[in-house]
């Protein structure tokens, strides 16, 4: 339970009269509100998703609103564990409460409400964030009129529960956590989070992109018989985990992949996927990359089999697309046309 919270949320174009052609974009793991453009201020913070949206892109500014929202429990600026708890004056740190997908969907509508958007033209969302446009359909059926669920899987395998756990492991272990209130002790489990970044990102590249990007090659002349780096893939790993470490929250990395752990909308229907989806009133369009092995094919064709089952609107795509789960971050040209077409058959 929280008393009150605050959501960030960033809008990208013209909410029409009738409110018709508003798009919710969900971030993943390590997203957020700012998905597409730069601050005046700031040249370089381009959106996480600005490849995808703008106009004339596939999310077509020209066309839609878009609405991207840092998540609730999310570290920039939506309430979180290191916002001040009023109760006690100190920040929230471990005592912040768990958060599920469906958590974050409820907090959507809110915000839904307070723009006056009774229903969406479509929720959107890649990973993490494809959970919850699908969960967007099943819980509030009467919302949505179009589901993107993008390198997506109705629930996680083990070997994905057990990568999150490595990596929640390593934050859990550094010294400087204290429990989850490092807040207190002016410092933070910046190893830990550096490592579970690192382990991550190692998860999300397709093993043909990491050797066609770096192969064996070696940072300087010659090996150095030691421990500091010495391939190109070890520097790269390093500068991610590092630059990750620097601006994200470790306790937001432990809720938010615990909330991934968590997700599976069929649990109350006793495995049934379909019985779980049964309730959507969406068109859906599932997207898949054939080099993603952490969110692979056979996982959103599940979802896809489900919604055949019950006689639901669901078109599949599976790309060739050579970067892994990330592909779905990618300008890739059909990953791109494919999206483009889809929107066009969206009315506003």
């Amino acid at each position: 339970m929280l008393p009150a919270y605050d959501l960030v949320y960033e809008t990208y174009g013209t909410l029409n009269a009738a409110k018709s052609n508003a798009i919710l974009v969900c971030h993943a793991l390590s997203g957020n509100h700012h998905v597409a453009g730069t601050y005046a201020d700031t040249p370089d913070s381009v959106g996480w998703w600005d490849n995808i949206i703008g106009p004339g892109r596939p999310l077509d500014t020209n066309r839609f609103f878009i609405v991207g929202v840092n998540n609730l429990g999310g570290c920039h600026g939506s309430t979180g564990p290191s916002s001040v708890n009023a109760a006690t004056g100190k920040p929230w740190g471990a005592a912040f409460p768990m958060m599920a997908v469906v958590d974050w969907v409820r907090a959507q509508a809110r915000l839904a409400d307070l723009l006056g958007i009774d229903v969406w033209a479509a929720v959107v969302g890649g990973s993490l964030g494809g959970m919850q446009a699908l969960r967007w359909a099943i819980t509030f059926p009467e919302r949505v009129r179009h589901s993107l669920v993008i390198a997506a899987a109705p629930k996680l395998t083990a070997q994905n529960i057990a990568f999150n756990d490595v990596a929640r492991q390593a934050i859990l272990s550094d010294p400087d956590f204290h429990g989850g209130h490092y807040y207190e002790h002016q410092t933070k489990p910046w190893r830990g989070l550096r490592l579970a970044r690192m382990l991550g990102h190692i998860t999300y590249l397709s093993d043909d992109q990491m050797g066609e990007r770096f192969g064996r090659d070696l940072r300087g002349d010659g090996l150095k018989f030691g421990y500091d780096i010495e391939f190109e893939v070890e520097s790269y790993l390093r500068h991610q985990g590092d630059k990750f470490a620097d601006v994200f929250d470790a306790n937001t990395y432990l809720l938010m992949t615990k909330a991934l752990d968590y997700f599976d909308p069929a649990r109350k229907t006793n495995g049934d996927l379909a019985a779980a989806l049964s309730v959507a009133r969406a068109r859906f369009l599932v997207v898949a990359f054939t080099t993603d092995w952490r969110f692979a094919p056979a996982r959103s064709r599940e979802i896809v089999d489900a919604l055949l089952r019950n006689g639901q609107d669901v078109s599949y795509a599976e790309l060739g697309c050579d970067y892994g789960h990330d592909s779905f971050l990618m300008p890739d040209p059909t990953y791109h046309k494919l999206i483009s077409t889809y929107m066009g058959t969206i009315q506003t």
